[in-house]
């Protein structure tokens, strides 16, 4: 059986592995967790091009992204958010 995800989950697991400020996850899939959107503020992306901020997300959420079919993702440091 496929664990259904919910945005909390993600949210904490993000916040919690990215030591991160802020994390905002929409699920965008009316709630059967198969389409999320996340924005997330750490700066564990200090110094890191876009390609490897995403791959660590995605490192990160490697079983999760087996059920879920759709993820966006915006990644800021804590000073580009700032400048938002």
């Amino acid at each position: 059986m496929n664990m259904v995800y919910t945005e909390k989950y993600l949210k904490e697991k993000l916040t919690q592995e990215l030591d991160a400020v802020h994390v905002e996850v929409t699920d965008e899939s009316d709630g059967c967790g198969a389409k999320f959107s996340v924005l997330i503020v750490s700066d564990k992306f200090k110094g890191k091009p876009l390609l490897a901020r995403h791959r660590l997300v995605n490192t990160l959420l490697q079983e999760e992204l087996k059920t879920i079919h759709a993820f966006t993702q915006k990644t800021l440091t804590v000073d580009q958010w700032k400048t938002q």
